[in-house]
């Protein structure tokens, strides 16, 4: 039974590493790219730590791996919002506008 919530974890977050990857590749510009890179990071990451802190057990490991999950969390959004705003104050420097941020 274990095993088997391990496996599910862990395909669940392979799926969406793959469709962060097809995302990347087929959305057109860098903020939609960045949009769907970090949602599926986020969720893929998460669900792996997720199978793998049941797999090695309740233990000193699944608590690392729990800090590992909440720093995920609170850092990928932090640098993909970092990534969009330099984006979209490229975008606007290159085209003559200023933003007063």
């Amino acid at each position: 039974m274990r095993d088997s919530l391990v496996v599910i974890l862990m395909l669940l977050g392979l799926f969406f590493f793959i469709v962060g990857t097809l995302g990347i590749l087929r959305f057109p510009d860098a903020l939609t790219r960045a949009h769907g890179a970090a949602k599926c990071d986020t969720l893929g990451a998460a669900l792996c730590l997720v199978g793998l802190m049941i797999y090695s057990g309740f233990n000193s490991a699944s608590l690392k791996l729990l800090m590992v999950v909440v720093f995920i969390w609170i850092t990928n959004p932090t640098a993909t919002h970092a990534i969009a705003r330099g984006i979209l104050k490229s975008k606007l420097n290159s085209q003559g506008g200023s933003e007063s941020h």
